[in-house]
């Protein structure tokens, strides 16, 4: 009776791990058909169906002892449930939901894969679950939800590193919300990849490290940097050269320059960035001369001579500019500005002509 018993018990035991194995095997059918589904358009209630009908054998896969550490159970449970992660854009929960379960399931697969014959399951399944996050992000910035939308992008950069798009992205967003830190740490980041738009990139960190973070010490390095990465951009070379000059100290602004002169002497817009050096602080002074009171003569007569003075330095910087590049307006501008200081009227009014004939 006793071998009887437990002859029985064995085949009662094979029988369950048969079945359990069936559910693996139900779940590629369930996927192989979800594929022919694919192919054609499907109704979402439809499409979510046939997903959940292959995630629910992976529940009863991986719940029998006999079949949980089957690596297919795992891979395919990751395929059905971020294919539901990326596929329900109605249910957020329930997307959320699912990618959690995908992630949990690419982990164990790859824990228990060790022949790697479900390393393509699991690439898709990984694939699948960044367009998940990649499709609420874009769904929240429809919405001008940049919050949400920031929180997914930076999600998508954190599972995958090198997708640089979504570094953009996230600046993007974390623009539009002011949060000017973390966009400008989203936008290094873009930089570092050396992508074509670096450049422009490096330009819009500056400006918001200038303008709205106000840190002027961070924006220096970053100039330096832009500057050795693009050494023709003079654009930056010129705002390097205003911080300076706003900082007061002239003399580095002359030294920078002076180096940059000396390394190409043709070039147009060294020449009219230290002709500027000297316009920025007669300028200064002029502002200066305006505030103090008429009646001292002297005092105004001596600020009247220094502006003369700083002009008369910037003016053959900004002619030099003219004659390297003829169809510069803002040479030709800044001449006609210091012939106007000292009222020169006929160099002034040729200077108005040959800034009209350029301009036709």
């Amino acid at each position: 009776m006793k071998k009887v018993l437990f002859s029985m018990l064995l085949v009662g035991a094979a029988t369950i791990a048969t079945a359990q194995k069936s559910e693996v095997a139900d779940a590629k059918k369930e996927w192989g058909l979800f594929q022919l589904m694919a192919n054609g358009k499907q109704p979402l209630d439809k499409t979510l169906a046939a997903l959940n009908s292959g995630l629910k054998h992976t529940d009863n896969a991986i719940a029998n002892e006999k079949s949980q550490n089957m690596p297919e159970a795992w891979s395919y449970r990751a395929l059905f449930a971020s294919s539901i992660a990326a596929t329900d854009t109605v249910d957020i929960a329930n997307s959320v939901a699912k990618q959690k379960i995908a992630e949990e399931a690419v982990v164990k697969a790859k824990a228990l894969d060790t022949k790697g014959t479900e390393k393509e399951n699991i690439a898709n399944a990984e694939v699948n679950i960044s367009n998940a996050v990649k499709i609420r992000a874009f769904a929240a910035y429809n919405k001008q939800d940049f919050a949400a939308a920031l929180k997914y992008f930076n999600e998508v950069t954190e599972k995958n590193p090198n997708d640089t798009a979504m570094y953009l992205n996230a600046g993007i967003m974390a623009k539009n919300l002011k949060n000017y830190p973390e966009a400008i740490k989203n936008f290094k980041k873009m930089i570092s990849f050396n992508t074509p738009n670096a450049k422009d990139l490096y330009t819009e960190v500056i400006n918001m490290t200038l303008a709205d973070v106000k840190d002027t010490v961070a924006a220096l390095a970053l100039l330096k940097e832009a500057s050795a990465k693009f050494p023709d951009a003079e654009g930056f070379i010129q705002t390097e050269t205003q911080l300076y000059i706003n900082k007061g100290d002239i003399a580095k602004s002359e030294e920078m320059l002076d180096k940059l002169i000396a390394r190409d002497p043709n070039n147009a817009i060294y020449q009219h960035l230290k002709g500027d050096i000297y316009y920025t602080q007669a300028v200064a002074v002029q502002e200066k001369k305006n505030k103090i009171d008429p009646k001292k003569v002297k005092e105004s007569a001596a600020l009247t001579a220094q502006i003369s003075g700083l002009l008369d330095k910037a003016l053959p910087y900004y002619t030099k500019a003219s004659e390297l590049d003829p169809k510069s307006v803002n040479a030709l501008d800044a001449i006609g500005r210091i012939y106007a200081f000292k009222g020169e009227t006929a160099k002034y009014e040729a200077i108005k002509k040959k800034i009209a004939a350029i301009k036709q």
